[in-house]
């Protein structure tokens, strides 16, 4: 069960596959971009090159480079040079942006955290939360996505592609150690409660779970890195934070299962080199001799009577010292980081074991991810028969060394696509592989808000707004374009739909919406929970399709004493793009339709409006709901307070709240729009959104 649910977990965060569409031989060597299938039809390399202080040595051409499969020359097809910067985040504190993009390609790292419930102490989960936190919090950069995964299945543990720190770290401390107790110390526990009579073998009592665990551990990780495969052009990051597989191989009385997780960890790797993935382990015991358990084991050692009674005919004699002991420990602890070891030598990453220094291991993963070459190439046979073929990379520039990855194997069977979206309402199934793909795609330029509100209970009334740029769509009259949307839960379970629209515009309207583009509202009910909404747009007649994925925590209204929908905004200088399909609800509360807008010029007014939902209404009180303007030093440079009593609220339990913000009395610069809502009964409910003003020109 707990394999079945990480790999539904897995398939929310991935991408699902198609058969490359164009030549790989026929692009431009900066034109290596993710595309949809994990199928060996090309294989792709990461090589990185480094000199003899171990720093990467840019400046190589395609000629410096020799590519060899099963020991033959190979044409290297496409080649490109990757050096990504480290964007800085915001400071902790700064409110995340409520308005998201596809206008910028993806130009970051890419990183899976594995987080290994299955295979950690709970009495170490702290030291895995600490050194995951500290990667987030100091090595991730912000035009990187991260995923987290976590081996227990919990299904509301783990969280989808995000650049998010905070969504990030929550995840992070969801995390608990689940690891079943040493292999050694409940056999000496067998040992001790009359197991082992006659010199009889002391079998393991989680044997069984154990190997359930092992595998199911590592069948995630296949899953993890199969979905990643979709991705090209760019190295891909598994961050693994185990204690290692805590099963013993070696054992003669396992064969069986042995066989079975030794399979799992074949079939892993080989996904994984497959993918062009490469896997990081780091081992949170840090530098260990394995002495914890040890005391455990002196411990039970301590409490062996010092005779016993054999047969009744025999005298007493000394008690024999328990079957199982320190070395057994010693051997699990060898075996655990031999499987790290393993996971990392064979798929071109490293392997953090007996390390304390995780600052450091840090740096090295971040500078791997950072720069790199990408060399390509059609391998000589493409049969499914699972064959590994050996892969060498060489440069002829004297001194310089190259870590790439040993080889890979070849699918096996038929080709099986992963599940994912499917259908959604009937779309398209390039719009499919927009929906299914952990990268925004950048053919046709979006703007994307969503705000929850209150709805008809369980459910709330989700609002999404999504701005198409202009010259981006085919504006001549009678061409269709498809907009589908998603929403995937913490579960992996999705809820969306398909519609289009025909633009059929006079001349006038058509040069307007040329210049700034059209806007779209569309509202769907969800129950509460934490979603990914991911859009996708297909201009039919441009043959462009555009997505964005955007993280929504949906509240549980119906169960706050006090809480807020989402804020939307609206003003002159948004209202100029034309909203192709508008909301029946805002048209009877607001005076324009929200816009995406959040540069705003210094001569324009701001509206904003929200409502806040009061429980209370059986209690006669007062809400107080402030609205601030604060620069980014904490300066609040406009305010506005109002007052409303409970002797308001109607059926609906809530207030309206609309506040005008003139920008003229704002100097340019970046600053936070704060609505805080505070009931005198002690409940507090707060929003923020972040924007711009811009001076005039």
């Amino acid at each position: 069960m707990r394999a079945l649910k990480v790999a539904r977990v897995a398939a929310t965060l991935f991408t699902i596959g198609t058969a490359l569409s164009a030549d790989l031989a026929s692009q431009s060597p900066d034109a290596l971009t993710p595309t949809f299938r994990a199928e060996v039809e090309y294989v792709e390399v990461d090589a990185l090159v480094t000199n003899e202080q171990g720093r990467f040595v840019p400046g190589l051409r395609k000629d410096d480079f020799q590519i060899f499969e099963d020991g033959k020359p190979q044409t290297i097809a496409n080649f490109a040079v990757v050096e990504i910067p480290m964007e800085k985040s915001e400071r902790p504190g700064v409110a995340e942006p409520d308005v998201l993009s596809n206008e910028r390609p993806f130009a970051g790292r890419i990183y899976t955290m594995i987080l290994d419930d299955l295979h950690t102490a709970p009495s170490r989960a702290p030291r895995v939360k600490a050194a995951a936190r500290r990667f987030i919090e100091r090595h991730l950069a912000a035009n990187d996505l991260m995923a987290v995964v976590h081996t227990g299945g919990r299904e509301h543990a783990s969280q989808d592609f995000t650049s998010s720190k905070r969504l990030l770290l929550a995840a992070v401390d969801r995390f608990m150690g689940l690891k079943l107790e040493s292999a050694a110390i409940a056999r000496n526990e067998e040992f001790f409660r009359g197991a082992g009579a006659g010199g009889a073998a002391i079998a393991d009592p989680f044997d069984s779970e154990r190997g359930f665990n092992a595998r199911s551990t590592i069948r995630g990780l296949r899953t993890v890195a199969e979905w990643l495969g979709g991705v090209r052009g760019r190295r891909k990051t598994i961050l693994f934070i185990s204690e290692g597989i805590d099963y013993d191989i070696t054992d003669p009385f396992n064969n069986r299962s042995a066989t079975a997780v030794l399979d799992e960890m074949r079939d892993a790797i080989a996904a994984a080199t497959r993918s062009n993935v490469s896997i990081y382990t780091v081992d949170p015991r840090g530098l260990t001799s394995g002495a914890d358990d040890t005391i455990e084991i002196g411990i039970f050692a301590d409490q062996v009577p010092n005779t016993y009674q054999g047969d009744r005919d025999t005298p007493s004699q000394p008690q024999p010292r328990a079957a199982i002991g320190t070395g057994n420990l010693r051997t699990e602890l060898q075996l655990s980081q031999d499987s790290l070891r393993t996971l990392a030598d064979e798929t071109n990453g490293f392997a953090a074991v007996n390390a304390n220094d995780f600052a450091s291991v840090f740096d090295r993963i971040v500078s791997d991810s950072s720069s790199y070459y990408v060399l390509a190439y059609y391998p000589p046979s493409t049969k499914r028969d699972g064959k590994f073929h050996r892969i060498e990379v060489r440069t002829s520039r004297p001194g310089l060394r190259v870590r790439a990855r040993r080889g890979y194997a070849a699918p096996k069977g038929n080709s099986q696509m992963p599940p994912g979206v499917t259908d959604n309402g009937g779309a398209s199934p390039v719009v499919l592989r927009a929906l299914n793909s952990p990268l925004q795609t950048n053919g046709l330029t979006m703007q994307m808000f969503a705000a929850p509100f209150q709805g008809t209970a369980p459910n709330a009334s989700v609002l999404m707004g999504i701005e198409l740029r202009g010259r981006d769509l085919t504006l001549d009259g009678g061409k269709r374009v498809e907009l589908s949307y998603v929403a995937i839960n913490a579960s992996g379970e999705t809820r969306g739909d398909t519609d289009s629209f025909t633009l059929t515009l006079q001349p006038d309207v058509k040069a307007h919406v040329g210049q700034t583009g059209l806007r779209v509202l569309r509202r769907f009910d969800l129950p509460p929970g934490r979603y990914q909404l991911r859009v996708a747009a297909h201009d039919v007649a441009g043959a462009r399709v555009g997505s964005v994925n955007y993280d929504l925590d949906v509240p549980d209204y119906s169960k706050l004493p006090l809480s807020m929908s989402g804020v939307l905004l609206t003003s002159r200088a948004g209202t100029k793009i034309l909203t192709a399909r508008a909301d029946a609800v805002l048209q009877r509360a607001m005076p324009a339709p929200p816009v995406a807008l959040r540069a705003f010029p210094k001569d324009d007014e701001v509206l904003v409006f929200a409502e806040i939902y009061d429980r209370a209404a059986g209690t006669p009180h007062t809400v107080d709901i402030t609205t601030t303007v604060t620069a980014s030093g904490g300066t609040v440079v406009w305010k506005h307070a109002d007052e409303r009593t409970s002797s308001e609220l109607q059926a609906s339990g809530g207030y309206r709240h609309i506040v005008r913000v003139p920008m003229s009395g704002v100097d340019a610069g970046r600053y936070v729009l704060t609505v805080e809502a505070r009931s005198r009964l002690g409940h507090t409910a707060t929003r923020q959104v972040p924007f711009e003003v811009v001076p005039l020109p």
